[in-house]
C-alpha cells in the first residue's frame, strides 16, 4: 500500500456540524433578525451557484436580497453567521493528531471566498492546515478536477499519498478517477471514532 502523506477535509458537515455553509448562514441570519428562515433561505439560494464560484461576493448582492424580503440585515450579521459557524471540536483535534504525526493537512471546499477568508483568520486556520483550498477563489469545484489538482500541486504530493473526507457521495466521484483514497463521512452520525479507524487502514498511524 503506497503511503499516506496527506489528508484532505471538506469543510461543512465535516469539519463543522452543519451541512452546508448556506444552512449555517441562513439559520444565524434568520434567528437573530427575527425572518422566516425558508423566505431568506429561498432569495440566498438564487445567489449561492455563483458565491460558490466567485462569480460574486456577498456585498455584490446584499442590497438586493434584503430589498428582495424586505428587511434591513446590516451586513455585519451575515459576518457574524460566517465566524458563528458550529465547529466540530472532534474533528479538530483529529487534525491536530495527524499534524502531530508529521502528516500533512488541508481543507478543500466548495465554498464561498469571503466566508472562508473570515472564518480562516478568526479559527487560525494556519495552524491546523498546510493547504485551504476554495471553489470560490480558484473558479471551479469539486465536481472537476481543478480544485483537486490545485490541492495535490499545493501539497506537493501525488493522488495515491492521500486522502479526501467528505459528507457528501457526489464529491467523492472526482478524487477517486484521480486515484486519491476516498472516505464518506456521516454528517449525522459523526462518528469521529468510526472516522479514525477508517483513516487506519489506510496506514495513517494516530
Amino acid at each position: 500500500m503506497e503511503k499516506i502523506k496527506a489528508v484532505l477535509f471538506d469543510f461543512d458537515g465535516v469539519m463543522t456540524i452543519d451541512k452546508t455553509g448556506t444552512e449555517s448562514i441562513c439559520k444565524y441570519i434568520s434567528r437573530n433578525m427575527g425572518i422566516d428562515r425558508n423566505l431568506f433561505e429561498t432569495e440566498y439560494r438564487k445567489y449561492n451557484i455563483d458565491l460558490l464560484i466567485g462569480k460574486i461576493k456577498h456585498e455584490d448582492i446584499w442590497d438586493n436580497l434584503c430589498k428582495n424580503i424586505g428587511v434591513n440585515i446590516p451586513i455585519k450579521i451575515l459576518h457574524d453567521s460566517f465566524i458563528h459557524t458550529p465547529i466540530d471540536n472532534d474533528m479538530y483535534n483529529l487534525v491536530k493528531e495527524l499534524k502531530e504525526k508529521g502528516y500533512l493537512t488541508a481543507i478543500l471546499t466548495d465554498n464561498k471566498i469571503d466566508r472562508i477568508k473570515m472564518i480562516e483568520k478568526e479559527f487560525g486556520f494556519d495552524k491546523y492546515f498546510n493547504a485551504i483550498i476554495v471553489s470560490g477563489e480558484i473558479g471551479s469545484g469539486k465536481d472537476t478536477k481543478t480544485i483537486f489538482l490545485k490541492a495535490l500541486d499545493k501539497l506537493k504530493i501525488e493522488s495515491k499519498e492521500s486522502i479526501f473526507i467528505d459528507n457528501q457521495d457526489r464529491n467523492l466521484k472526482v478524487p477517486q478517477e484521480l486515484g486519491i483514497k476516498t472516505i464518506f463521512y456521516d454528517d449525522k452520525e459523526r462518528n469521529i471514532i468510526g472516522l479514525k479507524e477508517k483513516i487506519k487502514e489506510y496506514g495513517i498511524i494516530i
